[in-house]
Formats: C-alpha cells, sequence, structure tokens
C-alpha cells in the first residue's frame, strides 16, 4: 500500500503546475495534503477512483488539509475536538478495520518564535490526540510536522537554533513523541542519509542547491513495524516549497 503525503501550499496555485499529473503518476491509495489555503467551492477537482475529505481554515486563503483515498474508511473526523485548534483545517483522521491514517499540518512557530506559545499548547493537544487514537487502533501519521528533528535533517543546523522549526522546544517535543511509541519512518530505513530535504525558502535558490529541511513526515504505532517497506522522498517534484514524501506499508 502506497500512502503520499504533500504540503502543496496552495492547491489552486500547484494545480496550474502540472499537480494533475503528477497526482496519477504518483498513483497513491492514499494522498494526503497540506495547506491547501481554499474555501470549499474555490476548486473543481475530482479524481476517479478516490473519495475525497476536506478540513477547511475559518480564515480564506489559510491553512487547511484534503485526503483523497482509494479505500472508502470506516469514520472521518475533522480536528482534534478542542475548538482552540480546530480554526484553521489541520487535521483529518481516516479509520479503517485495522488502523487510522492521520494528516495534519502542524502550526508555525513564526518568525523570532513569537507563536512558539501556542505550538506549545498545540503539541500537547495534539499529541495526547494521537495516543487516544493509538489506543484504539494503530495510528500513520503524516504531513507538514514543522520541524527538523535532527541536525542531519536540514542543511545548516548550527544558523538555525532559535529559529522556528528547529528550536529546542520543538525537536524536544517530537523527541518526546516519537520516544512514546512512534517510528519515523524515512529514518527507520535511513538512519545516515543525509542531504535528504522536504522543504526548500523560495528565496536564496535554496533548492537549487539543496539548502533544505526535512519536516514532512510518516510516523507510525511501533506496532507496525513488521509492516514497513520503505520510506521515499520525491524531491524531483516541483509546483510546491514542500516535496511529497511517501510510505510503503504492508496493510
Amino acid at each position: 500500500m502506497k500512502l503520499i503525503s504533500w504540503n502543496v501550499n496552495g492547491l489552486r496555485a500547484i494545480v496550474q503546475k502540472d499537480f494533475l499529473a503528477q497526482f496519477k503518476e504518483l498513483d497513491a491509495d492514499i494522498f494526503c495534503l497540506q495547506e491547501i489555503k481554499l474555501q470549499e467551492g474555490q476548486i473543481d477537482i475530482d479524481f476517479e477512483g478516490y473519495y475525497s475529505y476536506w478540513n477547511y481554515a475559518e480564515k480564506k486563503g489559510y491553512s487547511g488539509t484534503a485526503i483523497f483515498t482509494k479505500q472508502k474508511p470506516l469514520n472521518v473526523s475533522y480536528g482534534i475536538g478542542i475548538e482552540e485548534h480546530d480554526r484553521e483545517g489541520r487535521v483529518i483522521t481516516l479509520e479503517y478495520k485495522d488502523y487510522i491514517v492521520v494528516t495534519c499540518y502542524t502550526p508555525n512557530s513564526q518568525s523570532e518564535l513569537k507563536r512558539l506559545d501556542y505550538r506549545m499548547s498545540w503539541e500537547k493537544a495534539f499529541q495526547a490526540h494521537i495516543q487516544t487514537l493509538d489506543l484504539v487502533k494503530p495510528v500513520i501519521l503524516c504531513g507538514d510536522l514543522n520541524v527538523a528533528h535532527k541536525e542531519i535533517d536540514l542543511k545548516n543546523p548550527e544558523n538555525n537554533r532559535t529559529n522556528a522549526g528547529f528550536s529546542d522546544e520543538e525537536r524536544a517535543q517530537l523527541t518526546k513523541f516519537l520516544d512514546s511509541g512512534y517510528i519515523d519512518t524515512f529514518r527507520y530505513f535511513y538512519p545516515d542519509q543525509e542531504d535528504s530535504y522536504t522543504w526548500w525558502n523560495y528565496r536564496f535558490g535554496a533548492r537549487k542547491r539543496n539548502a533544505g529541511w526535512r519536516i514532512d513526515y510518516f510516523l507510525v504505532s511501533e506496532r507496525l513495524e513488521d509492516r514497513l517497506q520503505d520510506a521515499k522522498i520525491h524531491a524531483d517534484y516541483m509546483g510546491s516549497d514542500h516535496c511529497p514524501v511517501e510510505l510503503d506499508i504492508f496493510l
């Protein structure tokens, strides 16, 4: 089974950049999007053979997530059940017979970490939500988690220790989550692989120089370890400042 996650940084924009052909080429069983940046009715898009689920932010042109899946889920839910955290369309959860899929677009702590306090509040609530789901069925969590976990996960760690996405606080929260029973699937298969990134700043020619960050993930419950087959980063797929990431798993 193939799952794809991609922060498209505006679905209406990327549709003008060959996204539909790329979607077809990737041919995922479950295709998760983050930062769709639209409201209901602002795009007419339909993928034959897929069920579609959307979570829009209240604020126009901001955030939002979507999932397209070939297999109809048993249940679908939106958000994490806390009003403070559910206004920005950041989470969709699909429940299947033997597992749960969650896509997430984690809040950015922003410049000078001015939204870090909210980010930490979000992390606590979101991780508790995932742990509750995990009591029911093993979880596959994917999305733009807006944090590079280790120094190997970004080009210039020494210059970013106090910046959003690489602060000690954000990294510690991801460590805490993984230590509670989850696997970073890319590092599971490629623990020492360098220069493997999923996001590049639009400025400074960062993508051309591959001066990037790995902030898009597939994390899975540890009890799915024997089902894992591979994890990939599709850095050659253009159209967004992020690229797609893939999980191959036997389910």
